[in-house]
Order: C-alpha cells, then sequence, then structure tokens
C-alpha cells in the first residue's frame, strides 16, 4: 500500500533511482567552461519566406521541451574562448560535454526554484513538493555545472552503478494498491502502466469550499499587486489565507511587497523547513497568512482556529516537560475554539493561488487544503499571461482572444473560458510528462531484462549455485571461440593462425598447447578442440586440488562478483551513451527504440563474454600467497568500505565471510604487469586498455 500513490508513481517517476559511486573524471573543467558562458547571446531560429531555417545568437533555448542547444556561432565563440581547434574532435569530447552541461546549468535551472545554496553545497529542491533533498544529486555532470555556476566546491563526479525506473521498481510487487485525494486525472497512467484503476470513494462530509474562477492580469507587476491588494482585504476581515507560489523565490517577492504594508505574515518554503510544524500549526488561526511553496499542499492538515498540541509544543517539549505540555494544551483548546468560531464567521480558510503549476494535481491539493471535514472555505487563483505556464504552453488563440478584448492595465478578465483554456494548457503538459515517463519506461524495459539476468547470476553465484560449472562451460566456451579465430573449418591447417592460438591460450590458461598434447603435423580441427577442452578442464582439477575443495570455491565467488560489478557498471556507461544518441536514428528512418533494444543486446553479450573471459584467466593464472593477520584485517576492512560505497556490502560480505571459508588470500601476478597502452598480449595488435583491458583498470595475470 503506497501513500500519496500519485506523488510516488508519476510525479517521480520520470527520475530513475541511481546507485552511485566516485567517477575517474576530473572536474577542474566545470570551472574553466562556466566563465565563458555569461559571454553568451540567447538566439532565436527564424525561417525565410521559402521555410529555409537559420539560427541567430549563440545558443537556442527551448523551456517546453527543457533544452538548451549551442548554434553554430555559439561553437565557434566556445572554441575561440577555450582555444580549443574543434570541439568535436574525439579528443574534446569531454569539454563539450561540459560546455553543454554549463549551458543547461545557466539557461534552464536557477536559484530558489530548482535549487538552494546552502552551508556552501547545492541542494535540490522537489518541484512537486517544494523540499529540500539533501544527498541528491543531477546526474551526468549537470550537478558539477550548477557547483561552478554557484562558486562553490565541486564534488567529484559519479558513475551510475545500478539504475531502476520506480515503474519497475513498483512492478516487481505481487500486489500494488495506493490512495491519494488526486488520482482521478491519471487514471489512463495508472491503468497503462501499473494495470491498476482509479476508484473514487465519497467525501465524509459533502464539500462546501466555493471554487472561484481563475482571474487572469497581463503582467506580473499587475498581478503582484491585485494579490497584495486581495491579501490586505482578508487580512483585515480575519479570515486565515494559504498563499501558495511555485518557487522559494516567488515566495520571498511577496513577502516583501507584503513587509511594504506592513502585514503580518509567515513563510514556508524550503529555507525554512524545520518551522514547518510550528507553521502549520498556526496557519487555520484567526487573521493568519501563510505564504507557502508545494510544502503545504499535500498531507498538511491546517486545523481552524489553530492546533492546540502543535501551539502547546512551542511553549514545552513533551517528551521533557510532560506536565508543563498538557497545561499548555488544555489552554490552547480553549482559545483555539473561540478562534474557530471566528474564522468560521469570517468563511474559514481562503486558498489563493499565484501561479497555475504544470499538473492539475499540485493544484487540487492546494485547494484541498481548504474545506476539510465539512469546514467552510474558498479558492481562487490569480494569474498573468507572463506566468511559466500561460507563456509557454498556453494556445496562441487565448493570447489573440486576450488581445482583442482589449485587456487595460490593472484590469482583471474573469472567465470560465479563460479558466478552460489553461486547463487544457495544463492537460496538455500532463500528456507531454506522461510520453515522456512512457519513453523512459520504454527503454528502461530492455535494460530490466539485463538487470534480471545479472542479478538472477550474482544470487546464483553468493549461493554457490553451479559456479564450478559456470566458469567450466565458460571456460569450454572460449577453447572453442579461440579454435573458431585461428583454426575456423572452411580454411587448410596449413592455413591456420597457429602462433596466435598458442600465445593467446598460454596467456588465457597459463599452460602451453604442448602441454595439451597438440601436435600440429597430425592433428585435425576435432581432435584440436577435444585436446585443448580436456587439457583445460584438467587444469583446472588440479588447481582445485592444489589451492583446496574450500579455498577454490571461496575464490571463484569473489573473482565471479568482483568481474560481474566492475563490468556491468562499466556496460550501464555504455547504455547511457548509447541511449544518448540513438534519437538520431530517426533521421535514418530507422526506429530508434528498435535500433537501441539491437545494439544493447549486442554491448550485453560482449560484456557477459568479457565477463566469462576475465574471470577465467583469473582463476588460471592467479597464484595464492598468506598474508600477516594484521595486514589481512586492513585489507578486509578495505574491501568491506568499497562494498558499502557501492551499495552492495551485504552480499560482498557474505561472499567473503561464507561458511567453510578458510584463511584470506591475495592475488599475485605471475606475470610482469601489461600497461594500459601497451600492445594487448592477446595478439589482436590493439593496446590492451582497448582489447582485454577494456573496462578493467588492471593488466592480466
Amino acid at each position: 500500500m503506497v501513500d500519496e500513490v500519485d506523488s510516488i508513481l508519476v510525479d517521480e517517476a520520470r527520475t530513475p533511482l541511481i546507485i552511485s559511486g566516485p567517477s575517474e573524471l576530473s572536474v577542474g573543467l566545470y570551472y574553466e567552461v562556466d566563465h565563458i558562458i555569461p559571454k553568451f547571446v540567447k538566439g532565436e531560429e527564424i525561417k525565410d519566406k521559402y521555410g529555409n531555417k537559420s539560427t541567430t545568437g549563440d545558443y537556442l533555448l527551448d523551456e517546453k521541451a527543457h533544452t538548451s542547444s549551442l548554434t553554430e556561432e555559439g561553437v565557434f565563440k566556445a572554441e575561440k574562448l577555450l582555444g580549443v581547434p574543434n570541439l568535436y574532435d574525439p579528443s574534446n569530447i569531454e569539454t563539450l560535454h561540459a560546455v553543454q552541461q554549463a549551458l543547461r546549468a545557466h539557461t534552464l535551472y536557477h536559484l530558489d526554484r530548482d535549487y538552494i545554496v546552502k552551508d556552501g553545497q547545492v541542494i535540490i529542491v522537489d518541484e512537486f513538493t517544494g523540499r529540500l533533498m539533501p544527498g541528491r544529486r543531477w546526474s551526468d555532470g549537470l550537478h558539477q555545472a550548477i557547483e561552478a555556476k554557484e562558486n562553490v566546491k565541486i564534488e567529484a563526479e559519479n558513475q551510475t552503478l545500478a539504475t531502476i525506473t520506480l515503474q519497475n521498481y513498483f512492478r516487481m510487487y505481487e500486489k500494488l494498491a495506493g490512495m491519494t485525494g488526486t488520482a482521478e486525472t491519471e487514471a489512463e497512467e495508472f491503468a497503462h502502466i501499473y494495470g491498476l484503476d482509479v476508484v473514487v470513494i465519497p467525501t465524509n462530509r459533502d464539500m462546501i469550499r466555493a471554487d472561484n474562477p481563475d482571474i487572469i492580469y497581463r503582467t506580473e507587476k499587475e498581478k503582484w499587486t491585485a494579490v497584495v491588494e486581495e491579501l490586505v482585504e482578508l487580512h483585515d476581515k480575519g479570515q486565515p489565507v494559504l498563499v501558495g507560489t511555485v518557487s522559494i523565490e516567488r515566495s520571498e517577492h511577496l513577502s516583501e511587497l507584503l513587509k511594504r504594508r506592513n502585514v503580518p505574515h509567515v513563510v514556508l518554503n524550503a529555507k525554512f523547513h524545520e518551522r514547518e510544524a510550528g507553521i502549520v500549526a498556526q496557519a487555520g488561526r484567526h487573521a493568519a497568512l501563510t505564504i507557502a511553496t508545494n510544502m503545504a499542499g499535500r498531507g498538511t492538515d491546517i486545523i481552524l482556529g489553530g492546533n492546540p498540541e502543535g501551539l502547546a509544543r512551542a511553549e514545552a517539549d513533551p517528551g521533557k516537560e510532560p506536565e508543563a505540555y498538557a497545561a499548555a494544551v488544555e489552554k490552547y483548546k480553549v482559545k483555539c475554539a473561540g478562534e474557530r468560531e471566528k474564522v468560521l464567521a469570517a468563511g474559514g480558510l481562503h486558498i489563493l493561488g499565484t501561479e497555475r503549476h504544470e499538473s492539475r494535481r499540485i493544484d487540487n491539493q492546494l485547494r484541498g487544503r481548504s474545506g476539510r471535514q465539512g469546514d467552510p472555505g474558498a479558492s481562487r487563483f490569480i494569474l498573468s499571461l507572463e506566468d511559466d505556464l500561460m507563456r509557454i504552453f498556453a494556445s496562441d488563440r487565448l493570447r489573440e482572444w486576450m488581445k482583442h478584448l482589449g485587456m487595460e492595465e490593472g484590469v482583471p478578465i474573469e472567465s470560465r473560458m479563460v479558466s478552460k483554456s489553461i486547463e487544457r494548457a495544463q492537460k496538455q503538459v500532463e500528456g507531454r510528462n506522461f510520453e515522456m515517463r512512457k519513453h523512459l519506461l520504454e527503454y528502461d524495459d530492455v535494460m530490466n531484462k539485463q538487470r534480471e539476468a545479472v542479478y538472477h547470476l550474482r544470487r546464483d553465484v553468493l549461493e554457490g549455485k553451479e559456479n564450478r560449472d559456470w566458469v567450466l562451460r565458460g571456460a569450454r566456451a572460449i577453447v572453442v571461440s579461440l579454435v573458431d579465430s585461428y583454426c575456423p573449418e572452411d580454411k587448410h591447417p596449413d592455413e591456420w593462425d597457429q602462433e596466435a592460438l598458442e600465445r593467446e591460450f598460454k596467456d588465457l590458461f597459463g599452460m602451453t598447447t604442448a602441454q595439451a598434447d597438440v601436435s600440429w603435423e597430425t592433428i585435425n580441427r576435432p581432435q584440436l578442440l577435444e585436446r585443448l577442452t580436456a587439457a583445460v578442464e584438467q587444469r583446472f582439477e588440479e588447481r582445485e586440488r592444489t589451492l583446496g575443495a574450500d579455498q577454490f570455491r571461496q575464490l571463484e565467488r569473489y573473482l565471479i562478483l568482483s568481474v560481474l560489478d566492475a563490468q556491468w557498471k562499466d556496460h550501464l556507461l555504455a547504455l547511457d551513451h548509447l541511449k544518448e544518441g540513438i534519437g538520431m536514428r530517426a533521421y535514418g528512418q530507422r526506429d530508434p527504440l528498435v535500433e537501441y533494444k539491437r545494439e544493447s543486446f549486442d554491448l550485453f553479450q560482449e560484456m557477459m563474454e568479457r565477463v566469462e573471459d576475465q574471470v577465467v584467466q583469473y582463476l588460471y593464472r592467479v597464484e595464492l600467497v598468506q598474508q600477516a593477520p594484521e595486514h589481512r584485517h586492513r585489507q578486509v576492512a578495505h574491501r568491506e568500505q568499497k562494498a558499502e560505497a557501492s551499495g552492495l556490502a551485504g552480499e560482498r560480505k557474505e561472499a567473503q565471510h561464507s561458511p567453510g571459508s578458510t584463511t584470506p588470500t591475495t592475488v599475485r601476478r605471475s606475470t610482469p604487469k601489461v600497461g594500459r597502452n601497451d600492445p594487448c598480449p592477446c595478439g589482436s595488435g590493439k593496446k590492451y586498455k582497448k582489447c582485454h583491458g577494456a573496462g578493467d583498470g588492471t593488466a592480466p595475470s
């Protein structure tokens, strides 16, 4: 059962859950590129009379799609300012990425709306709840770009270790249900994505709140003037008011306007979240005026006349001073009861929205703070044509219609037709966001199959299921692959590449083909396969006997987990890069999703082959030596810390401290280390980092 189910399964579903770890990328580059962005000039796309498109300025900003991109002129300017001859050269790909993220940080993400800076840290503000999200960071270098923009310390960039969308996470449960007051508008999505029906339950008592039509002004200045006048009038009347704003910045702007009129009020936003309980406790009192962001929306219960327990808690701590607290509660019960009568006479809690949100549900949550349990109340939204929703999403027809009405300064329009038009704009945004969530899920469904396969393998390895058979299957598959590569069926034995086969066979298995009883003068292909396979199996059994079965099982488990985790992490990065550019396939009349499915499957197969190769190579070549007890303890502690950082600590401990395990061991090379840029020992002619060292920071042992 999920509480506030639409918030979790719909609003949050655009952002996948990510477990991340430190990356090796440098952060100094973000400081370097940040200072050039303010020099860029915003441009626009224009068409000539023949329909040909051209651009002006250094970058284009599309607020509707939430994107910004450099124009050709912008690329030239960036190259000149950074002293880079060609930003699109592969060697400058990190610089290009940093420039693009810095541009997004300056044009799409704003202080006191999308984030705040507190104690030298950039903290994200949840766009739906208005609350701070400490510990969460934007991915792909965006957070670092914003830190550079705000001139605070840049934290190291993170790399994805594991990821899943909320949709796929919750679909793992056999049974799923939820409760919320605002699910009806998202009934289609609940049915399509989760297979859940939305059932509307009647209210306990009749709802008598008066929801007034929207009032709309031409400019923001006129709107704020009208909002202040309305608040002064309601305050003089003694009616409590909750004012809803869309950002910290707007809430503070309105607060300044009210201070100039000497109107007492309190502000509830992410900067003052520690005072939330006290502010909400007083929000329903006589003549109370509360300015709030979305924090005061979902789940906030405002009691008319005030909350006796909340008010008493401000005077005495119930844990430390129970008697004083009980006395304060009794005192405030009498006071709040008297104030409740005054508030009811004044018309109950009045909700004043200063801007429409992208989602109707958030507006409905704000309205829903008033008129609870049959109490009287009222709500109204005061808007302007310069509000973000109206400016970005309202139809051109609505703007033209309002111009023809000849709106004068300070004269509002109050019309059901305007309210309907705004509602249509919100539906348009909701539809777009639904498509985004559906699109995200379609791509994650592809990865989900791979994720299930990898996690199933990890679980089997941890439980010790057929680890021995898995390694032997991998060894046999490698033998077949080597023979297919260097001794193909369609070539005569004289044309076989015997040297390459011998070199790679020795590099992988630590033995020569002669030790496998291979005589090149008389052997045929089936015999070659049979003898190499038999030699590999025999070598495996010899090492098993030499090291001891229990020790060998522990080593198998540790190596499979280590290699699998490292390769899966790199595979996720490769999928991120694939996803970034896959949309371009549409220009070639190809379905990007189909192309992504095909190429991601190829990448997955390659990853699993690399896992097999590396595990077999390490297992056949590793030498074990006993360690001093103190050094051993330090290494185990260090491994546990690293495992905790990746979110896999429990599983790693299970692998390292399994029943029957004996003296911990370390891996030692029996051959010299191969450098990342040295020729790969396999004989492919490629650099080691591009061949067997791909995704691995160490040379083969």
